[in-house]
């Protein structure tokens, strides 16, 4: 991978990471485009998207300070119920993370097929929530968060929105879409962080972690996503708030349809 490559997957990193049309999907794609091997693209991916995390602290600081002040008052107070819906949800992903580990990077070299499949289940989630009316409730529920946890935990196919998914997946709960983008990129914030903590230490062991990778196109790629991100994660909280998600739902379906196509190609 050169500097020029890293430069494009890390602004498409950015982009569609809080866009609801799935960053991985995206990133397998140009990987495939630009002749990236999977275990380069496996560090690569680790990299932007630990870009967009520190994209979302740096857009929604001051939701994160409200949080981290109202649970340092040791009171079940909003801030802190706020924040076990974020652990709760934090539990499916993390069970994937523990033990199917190397089952997902499998998954992420095996091809366009299922990246395009997956991008067709993405414009299915997002196009029957946008139809779909449920009530509206006035707070995600600890049970709520869990579930919205386990579309996360889904989503780690690629191809596979997790904003999307998360969203999506609120919305049929009738959860209010006004707070459903907020929590969903928050909560991906310590799974994220995690992940990218286990690589470091399994590169400190000497497992080559870290691929042939080289230090430009990672520093490259990381500096687009960010960048990138923080532009996409402002624009994408308006756009749920105004419920235009089914145009992603469409953009999703004639992605996947291609996508499909060109993995017989």
């Amino acid at each position: 991978m050169n500097w020029f490559e890293a430069l494009i997957l890390g602004l498409v990193q950015g982009l569609t990471e809080y866009l609801p049309v799935s960053s991985s999907g995206h990133l397998a794609i140009g990987a495939t485009l630009f002749g990236v091997n999977g275990e380069d693209n496996l560090v690569f991916t680790v990299m932007v998207h630990v870009a967009t995390v520190l994209s979302t602290l740096v857009i929604l600081w001051k939701e994160i300070d409200w949080i981290v002040k109202g649970v340092f008052k040791f009171k079940m107070n909003e801030e802190t119920k706020y924040f076990l819906n974020i652990l709760i949800s934090m539990i499916p992903v993390g069970i994937v993370g523990v033990f199917f580990k190397d089952t997902v990077e499998e998954i992420f070299g095996s091809g366009l097929l299922i990246v395009g499949c997956m991008l067709l289940v993405t414009a299915l989630l997002l196009i029957f929530s946008y139809y779909a009316k449920p009530r509206q409730k006035e707070k995600i529920s600890l049970k709520d968060a869990f579930i919205i946890g386990l579309a996360q935990a889904v989503a780690v196919m690629p191809g596979l929105s997790r904003s999307g998914s998360t969203i999506a997946t609120g919305l049929l709960l009738g959860n209010k879409k006004e707070k459903l983008a907020q929590f969903s990129f928050l909560m991906v914030i310590p799974p994220i962080l995690g992940e990218a903590l286990l690589d470091l230490l399994k590169g400190l062991k000497g497992e080559q972690a870290f691929g042939g990778v080289d230090t430009l196109p990672l520093v490259v790629g990381f500096c687009a996503a960010f960048i990138s991100g923080c532009f996409a994660c402002k624009w994408m909280i308006n756009i749920v708030k105004k419920g235009k998600l089914v145009y992603f739902g469409i953009y999703c379906a004639i992605a996947g349809a291609v996508t499909i196509i060109c993995s017989f190609a």
